[in-house]
C-alpha cells in the first residue's frame, strides 16, 4: 500500500508540473478541456501526450482528441488509442464503465449477485500504455469498487466466450476489450447485455448518457489495477461448458478422424489459435497446420498489413504458401478476435486457390445446417419453427434456400448485434435459429452463443469439407450444385475510403436530392431504372404501401437500398468501425439459370455505374478497395 501511496505522490506532482508547464491555447474551451485531462487522467504516458501537444501548439489535434467523446457504433465503443476523451484509454474505459455500472444498477436490484464477465484481447500500445488486459483490469476495478463481482477471463480469449459466459454465468451484462480486426492503433470497448447479445437501441443511447452523467472518476480504487486480482476467472468452466456444446454442432465424428483433408490454419497474431485447436479435438478432427509466424499473439500485426482476413487473398498470402508446401485442401483464418472465419480451398484443377466470400461461405454453411437438421429430425420435425437468420446488406441465398424448402427467413439491419437480440426473441417463442451470419464473414452455426463465432465454424467448415472430401466433393462443386438447385446468387462487395465526414454527408445528402429537391433519389444506375429505393436513414422505403421502411431507422448511419429493373439489389452504407462507405452488389438468378458469366458481367457494370456516379470518387477524393 505504501507503494501505492507514493505512485499517487508522483501523479500528483506530475499533475501539478505538467498543469504548470501547459501555456494557453488561446481558446477557453480547450484550455478548460485540458485541465479537465490533466486533473482525472492519472496515466502519465496519456498525461504526457497532451502536454506534449499544448507544448507544441497543435491545436487541431487537440481539439480533435478533446472536444468530442465516442458513440457506441456497430460495436460499441471503437477508436484509435492514446490520450484524449476521443479515444479508447484508461481515462475514458474508466468513464464508460462508470456509466456501465450506473445503468445496471438501475436495471438490476441484484446486480451485486449477477456480476459483469469481462474478457479482453491482445491488443496493446507501447506509447499509451495501455494494453486490452490493462483496460480489462481497469474495467474489473470499477466495478470492485461498487461491491459488484467481475468475471475477469484471467487471459485472452475470443469474443464470443463473453456473451457465452454472460449466458452461462447469468451475469447482467458482459464487456469485451477488443477492436477485432481494425488496425493495429484502434481499440474498444463491446458491451452485451443479460441475454448475451450486444446492447442495441435505445440501450446504447441510455448507457451513453449514463456514460456522461459519469464522466469524473469516482475514487482513486477506480485507478487500482491491483484490485482486478480479486475478481473471479470464468476460463475454465466457460471453456469446458463451450466445448461440450460444441458437440451439438458435430454430426461426423466417428468418420472425422480417419479423413485425409489436411487443413491450414491461421490466427493472424490473434487469440484463435489454440481455442481452433481444441474445438477441432472437439470434432474428432485432426489439428490444423498453424502458419507459424501468425500462431503467437502479437499486437503489431507484423506479418499482415491489415489483419482483417476478408480482405482476401492478398492477407492470406502465408497461409496459403505453408498450403502449398505441406499439400493441404483447405485454409481457414481467423481475425484477431475469433470471431470472424475466411475459406480458401485449392482449386479443382489444381492451380491456385479459391478465396470464398463470405456470401459464398453463408451459402455452403446455411445448405449444410438445413440438411443436417432434415436428417435429424427425419419427418418428425416442425420445419415452421426452423429459421435462418442474415443482415439485409447479405445474400438472398438463405431466402432462397426458405423459399424451397419451406422454413423461415428474416433479415435484420447490418450488425451482428441485431442477429443476437432476434435469435434471443425466437428462441425464446420455441424457434429454433439454425444458422445466421453478415456477409462480412460472420456466421454463427447453431445458437449456442448469439454472436458471431469463428471458432465455432471453423470446426463446422472443416467437417463439412472432410465429409464432402468423402463423397469425392470439394467445396466449390458443392457450392455449384446449391446454386443450381436453387439459382445462381451473384454477389459482390467493395468500398472507398473517406477520413472525412462531412464529405460523407455530403454524399449521401446528394443521393436524398438527387431529382433537385428532397426525397428525390436516382431513377437510373448505369441506365438501369430503379424500382424501389429504401432508406433506413430517414425511414423511407418507396415498395411500402406508407412508404415507411420495415427495418428499424437507424439515424446515426447512413444506408440507401437500389432495387434495379434487371434484379440487382445495391446498397451503399457506412461502416460502423472504419472510415469506409462500402458498397454491396447482388445477383439473383432463377433455379436453372447457369449463366453465371452474364449475371457477373452484369451486376459488375452496375457496381462501377454505382460507384462513379453515386459517390464520384475524384470529386471527392475518395480512395477505391475492392473486396
Amino acid at each position: 500500500m505504501a507503494e501505492l501511496g507514493e505512485h499517487r505522490d508522483r501523479d500528483r506532482n506530475l499533475d501539478l508540473d505538467l498543469d504548470s508547464r501547459c501555456p494557453s491555447t488561446g481558446d477557453l474551451q480547450l484550455d478548460q478541456k485540458v485541465h479537465q485531462w490533466l486533473s482525472w487522467d492519472k496515466n502519465p504516458r496519456t498525461r504526457t501526450q497532451v502536454a506534449s501537444l499544448v507544448a507544441a501548439g497543435r491545436h487541431d489535434e487537440l481539439r480533435a482528441r478533446l472536444l468530442s467523446h465516442m458513440n457506441f457504433g456497430t460495436a460499441g465503443l471503437r477508436a484509435a488509442m492514446g490520450a484524449g476523451f476521443s479515444r479508447i484509454n484508461d481515462l475514458t474505459v474508466i468513464q464508460a464503465t462508470q456509466g456501465l455500472h450506473a445503468y445496471l444498477s438501475r436495471c438490476f436490484a441484484d446486480l451485486s449477485r449477477r456480476g459483469v464477465v469481462i474478457g479482453f484481447d491482445t491488443r496493446g500500445q507501447r506509447e499509451s500504455g495501455c494494453t486490452s488486459q490493462r483496460l480489462a483490469n481497469l474495467t474489473a476495478a470499477v466495478l470492485l469498487s461498487r461491491g459488484v463481482p467481475a468475471h475477469l477471463f484471467s487471459a485472452p480469449v475470443p469474443t464470443p466466450y463473453v456473451p457465452y459466459a454472460v449466458r452461462t454465468l447469468g451475469a447482467a451484462a458482459g464487456v469485451m476489450i477488443t477492436a477485432s480486426h481494425n488496425p493495429k492503433e484502434d481499440n474498444g470497448y463491446k458491451v452485451y447485455w443479460c441475454n448475451g447479445a450486444q446492447i442495441c437501441s435505445p440501450r446504447d443511447k441510455e448507457i451513453l448518457r449514463s456514460i456522461e452523467e459519469n464522466l469524473e472518476p469516482w475514487s482513486a480504487s477506480c485507478w487500482e489495477e491491483e484490485l482486478a486480482a480479486s475478481s473471479s476467472d470464468p476460463l475454465e468452466h466457460v471453456n469446458r461448458c463451450y466445448m461440450e456444446q460444441l458437440r451439438s454442432l458435430c454430426f461426423h465424428r466417428d468418420s472425422n478422424a480417419s479423413c485425409p483433408l489436411r487443413v491450414v490454419h491461421s490466427s493472424f497474431h490473434g487469440v484463435g489459435h489454440a481455442f481452433v485447436q481444441e474445438a477441432f479435438r472437439n470434432f474428432n478432427l485432426p489439428p490444423p497446420i498453424a502458419v507459424p509466424e501468425q500462431r503467437d499473439p502479437d499486437p503489431d500485426f507484423p506479418s499482415v498489413r491489415c489483419p482483417n482476413p476478408e480482405e482476401g487473398e492478398s492477407v492470406l498470402e502465408l497461409a496459403l504458401l505453408l498450403a502449398e508446401s505441406e499439400g493441404a485442401q483447405l485454409v481457414l483464418a481467423t481475425d484477431p478476435d475469433a470471431d470472424r472465419l475466411a475459406v480458401a480451398e485449392r482449386r479443382s484443377n489444381g492451380c491456385g486457390w479459391k478465396v470464398f466470400t463470405g456470401n459464398e461461405v453463408a451459402a455452403l454453411l446455411g445448405w449444410w445446417m438445413f440438411s443436417k437438421w432434415r436428417e435429424t429430425h427425419g419427418g418428425g420435425g416442425n420445419v415452421h419453427k426452423v429459421f435462418m437468420l442474415a443482415t439485409t446488406v447479405s445474400s438472398k441465398i438463405l431466402q432462397a434456400f426458405a423459399r424451397a424448402e419451406g422454413f423461415q427467413f428474416e433479415e435484420t439491419l447490418p450488425g451482428f448485434k441485431w442477429i443476437g437480440n432476434r435469435i434471443q426473441q425466437l428462441t425464446e417463442a420455441g424457434n429454433d435459429v439454425i444458422f445466421s451470419f453478415e456477409e462480412s464473414i460472420g456466421f454463427l452455426c447453431g445458437s449456442v452463443v448469439p454472436e458471431k463465432d469463428g471458432v465455432s465454424s471453423a470446426a463446422v467448415v472443416a467437417e463439412l469439407a472432410a465429409h464432402l472430401h468423402s463423397k469425392k466433393l470439394n467445396l466449390q462443386e458443392q457450392l455449384h450444385n446449391i446454386y443450381l438447385t436453387y439459382g445462381h446468387h451473384v454477389s459482390r462487395t467493395s468500398y472507398v475510403l473517406c477520413d472525412d465526414p462531412p464529405t460523407i454527408q455530403r454524399i449521401f445528402s446528394r443521393l436524398r436530392s438527387f431529382g433537385g429537391s428532397d426525397g428525390s433519389y436516382p431513377q437510373h444506375c448505369g441506365g438501369v431504372p430503379v424500382l424501389q429505393v429504401r432508406d433506413v436513414t430517414t425511414g423511407y422505403d418507396s415498395s411500402q404501401p406508407d412508404r415507411r421502411s420495415v427495418l428499424p431507422v437507424t439515424r446515426n448511419s447512413h444506408m440507401i437500398t437500389f432495387s434495379l429493373q434487371n434484379g440487382v439489389v445495391a446498397t451503399l452504407r457506412t461502416s460502423g468501425t472504419e472510415p469506409k462507405i462500402k458498397l454491396y452488389g447482388e445477383y439473383c438468378a432463377a433455379p436453372g439459370v447457369s449463366d453465371a458469366a452474364m449475371l457477373e458481367a452484369e451486376l459488375q457494370k452496375i457496381l462501377a455505374a454505382l460507384l462513379e456516379e453515386f459517390l464520384e470518387p475524384d470529386r471527392n477524393n475518395l480512395i477505391r478497395r475492392c473486396v
